[in-house]
């Protein structure tokens, strides 16, 4: 499909002149690169949104994803829990820290992995549980809590999609041991890449703090004071920093968070009023104790019309459409996977549809229309 003006594309930013604003504020104060003071603000400020104590803000999510593992002290031979229905960015995490995924099935309604099969997952190798706000959605962080206090496990959240939701009124975010966010360009607020890592531990933050800056501290942090500061490195790092140019346009994006969220919720609340009553369509599922930011907007499309065909009608009409996510057992990288068959089949089934905060009245209308029109002749 191509992006011409009468096209509604699938995922767009949200991103102004305020941003290019605090970005010529960067380029002024000289420091450019990355953990300095633009950083350090982004951070104390995430924090509070999302209701931990530290942040720390990095390249992307899937370098907090492995930074988290690794101050979890994740070795080859132990096996992690992770929730099946996700970007295998997830999965990856834990391929790269040693260790081997242990993928678990998720509910039908939600996409999160089933407190159930994350039990039924554990084995005397299991030392963690990585679960995932499926679009953005949280999963059932109380029960998890329970299973893994339980066997003695830590609970990791991976909250790439889910900046503004809450779980029985707490932010994604501090949910779990730690937390990993994305601020990719299709999240809800984004600086086109980056991430972070959130925890109420600071052990945990503070030696995430020198991986991802080689194995030291930050240049910003040695700063001050009467000596000249040599750094020491005891462990090897890497780079993985957000610039200051990023962290400042992430300082406008949290000014723009609870606009953004309620542009998404509002979009979805039209497809939902529209598509309820379409046959061969389920529509997602927003649970009453949780609030759902809307990353992604993703129907469920019965096996006998077809998800691909429905696909390839939309994106000829000029809507924008994909998959949902990935059932990651079924990816060759992870090898032979016992079958996992709820998550299997949302794979095969469920089509995204266009969400973003840009989406004007007549845009969704179009979507709309289309979606209606196709459905009912493949039907």
């Amino acid at each position: 499909m191509s992006n011409s003006p009468e096209n509604v594309i699938l995922g767009q930013p949200t991103v102004g002149e305020e941003e290019l604003a605090a970005v010529a504020e960067v380029f002024r104060s000289g420091w450019l690169a990355g953990a300095g003071p633009a950083c350090r603000r982004f951070e104390e400020r995430f924090a509070a949104a999302v209701g931990t104590a530290h942040a720390l803000a990095t390249s992307n999510c899937g370098a907090a994803l492995y930074l988290g593992l690794r101050v979890l002290d994740v070795r080859p031979g132990d096996e992690v829990v992770v929730a099946d229905y996700t970007f295998p960015a997830t999965g990856h995490a834990v391929l790269q820290a040693g260790a081997t995924p242990v993928f678990a099935d998720i509910r039908p309604d939600i996409f999160t992995a089933d407190p159930a099969a994350v039990e039924a997952a554990i084995t005397p190798r299991t030392v963690g549980i990585l679960v995932v706000d499926t679009f953005g959605q949280p999963g059932d962080y109380d029960e998890y809590r329970v299973i893994a206090d339980r066997h003695g496990l830590w609970l990791f959240e991976d909250a790439a999609c889910a900046a503004g939701a809450t779980y029985r009124t707490r932010p994604a975010g501090s949910l779990a041991d730690l937390a990993a966010f994305s601020f990719h360009g299709r999240k809800g607020i984004t600086a086109g890449e980056g991430g972070a890592l959130v925890s109420d531990r600071e052990d945990l933050i503070a030696r995430a703090r020198k991986l991802h800056t080689y194995g030291i501290e930050p240049a910003f942090n040695r700063e001050g004071g009467d000596e000249l500061p040599i750094p020491t490195f005891h462990e090897a790092g890497f780079n993985f920093r957000l610039s200051d140019v990023q962290a400042a346009i992430m300082n406008v994006q949290l000014d723009r968070l609870p606009d953004l969220l309620a542009a998404r919720r509002s979009v979805a609340k039209r497809y939902s009023a529209a598509f309820t009553d379409l046959d061969g369509v389920e529509v997602p599922v927003e649970l009453p104790d949780r609030e759902h930011p809307w990353q992604a907007y993703a129907v469920l499309v019965a096996s006998e019309i077809g998800r691909d065909r429905v696909a390839t009608r939309l994106r000829a009409r000029g809507i924008g459409c994909n998959f949902g996510t990935y059932a990651s057992h079924l990816q060759p990288v992870y090898g032979e996977q016992p079958p996992l068959p709820v998550s299997a089949d949302v794979f095969a089934r469920q089509l995204a549809l266009p969400m973003h905060a840009n989406l004007t009245d007549a845009q969704v209308d179009r979507v709309v229309t289309a979606v209606r029109e196709v459905v009912t002749e493949l039907s």
